[in-house]
C-alpha cells in the first residue's frame, strides 16, 4: 500500500504556514518543519515561528529542538526527517513537511554527496578576510577556480562563497567535483506542491510589510535576548539567518536602524529569489499561484487516497 509523503514548498512570505495548518486538519497530517532556523529556541519573532496555538492545532516536529549556540546541518535534517516520516506512517497519518530551506529538501530526496574534510586554519584564514574583502570579491575569485560552483553561488551568500573556497585550497579540486549534479526527481509515492507568486512586485512588499510586524512584534527584544547569553555570538550558524545577522550588526552600533531595515528587507528578497531559482530546476513540481491559494487549491493535486486520510 503507498505511503504517501507530501512537501509542500515555496519562498519565504508566501504563507506556506496558514496552508499548511488547513490542509494538514483536513487529511490527518502531521507537519514536519523543513526550515533551518525554526528548530533553534529563543528564535520566534525573526523566523516567522508558527505559534504555540498553531503548533496545538495539528502535530509539529523539527521546531525548538536545538539551543542557538548548537549546530544543525542538512544531514541533521535528512537523518530526522526519514525517521519521522516512518513514525508518522506507523501512527496512520500523513508527512507533511513544510518549509523554504531548499537544501534541506534537496538532502531528503536526493541525499548528499560526502563532502571532504577541511583544515580549520583554511576556514579561519578565509573568514578573516570576509570583511575587509567583501563577498562580491571572493565570489570573483571563485569564479576563477570554480566556475561552475560560482555561477550556482549568488555573489551576496558569503556562507556559501566561503565554503566552495575553502574546499578549493584545502583539497586542490573545486567543490563542484563533489557534487554528483544529479537530475532532480520525487519517489512516486511522494506529492511536491510549490507555492509560487505570481506578482513579484507583491512578494518584496510582503517581505518588507513582514519585517515591520516584526519589529513590531517584539524582533529588538528578542535579538537583545539572543545577545545577552554568554556562549553566542554573531559567527554561530543560527545568527546567520536573515534578519539576526543584520540585526546583530545594528545592535553593537555598526549600522543604524534604517541600514539594518533595508539590509534585513534586501536579504529576505534575495533568499525568495534563490528559493524561486531552486524551484524552477525541480521536477516533478505542482506549481500553485501563491497570491489566491487555498487548502482546496492543494487538495485538488493529491490523489483522492490522500485527500480521504
Amino acid at each position: 500500500m503507498p505511503q504517501p509523503v507530501i512537501l509542500l514548498m515555496g519562498p519565504t512570505a508566501t504563507g506556506k504556514t496558514a496552508l499548511a495548518l488547513e490542509l494538514a486538519e483536513r487529511i490527518g497530517a502531521e507537519i514536519v518543519s523543513v526550515d533551518s532556523a525554526l528548530v533553534y529556541r529563543g528564535m520566534d519573532i525573526g523566523t516567522a515561528k508558527p505559534s504555540r496555538a498553531e503548533r496545538a492545532r495539528v502535530p509539529h516536529h523539527l521546531i525548538d529542538i536545538r539551543e542557538p549556540e548548537q549546530t544543525w546541518s542538512a544531514a541533521d535534517f535528512a537523518d530526522h526527517a526519514w525517521r519521522l516520516i516512518g513514525e508518522i506512517h506507523r501512527r496512520r497519518r500523513v508527512p507533511l513537511l513544510v518549509g523554504g530551506t531548499m537544501l534541506y529538501f534537496r538532502a531528503l530526496i536526493e541525499g548528499l554527496d560526502r563532502m571532504p574534510e577541511v583544515d580549520p586554519g583554511i576556514r579561519s584564514a578565509l573568514r578573516a578576510r570576509l570583511p575587509e574583502a567583501g563577498s562580491a570579491a571572493l565570489h570573483a575569485e571563485l569564479r576563477v577556480v570554480d566556475p561552475v560552483s560560482a555561477r550556482r553561488i549568488h555573489p551576496n551568500d558569503p556562507q556559501r562563497i566561503l565554503r566552495a573556497l575553502e574546499v578549493y585550497q584545502g583539497t586542490g579540486r573545486p567543490l563542484s567535483a563533489f557534487q554528483s549534479g544529479r537530475a532532480r526527481a520525487v519517489p512516486d509515492d511522494w506529492h511536491c506542491l510549490a507555492l509560487l507568486p505570481e506578482d513579484r512586485a507583491r512578494l518584496r512588499e510582503r517581505i518588507a510589510l513582514r519585517f515591520d510586524a516584526m519589529m513590531a512584534a517584539g524582533f529588538e527584544r528578542e535579538l537583545r535576548a539572543l545577545m545577552a547569553r554568554p556562549c553566542l555570538s554573531a559567527g554561530h550558524a543560527s545568527q546567520r539567518a536573515v534578519g539576526y545577522r543584520q540585526g546583530w550588526q545594528w545592535l553593537e552600533g555598526e549600522i543604524g536602524y534604517e541600514t539594518f531595515r533595508q539590509r534585513a528587507i534586501a536579504a529576505t528578497r534575495q533568499l525568495a529569489k534563490r528559493q524561486l531559482t531552486w524551484l524552477r530546476g525541480m521536477n516533478g513540481l505542482e506549481g500553485i499561484a501563491a497570491e489566491a491559494a487555498r487548502p482546496e487549491d492543494l487538495l485538488r493535486r493529491l490523489p483522492v487516497d490522500v485527500r480521504g486520510q
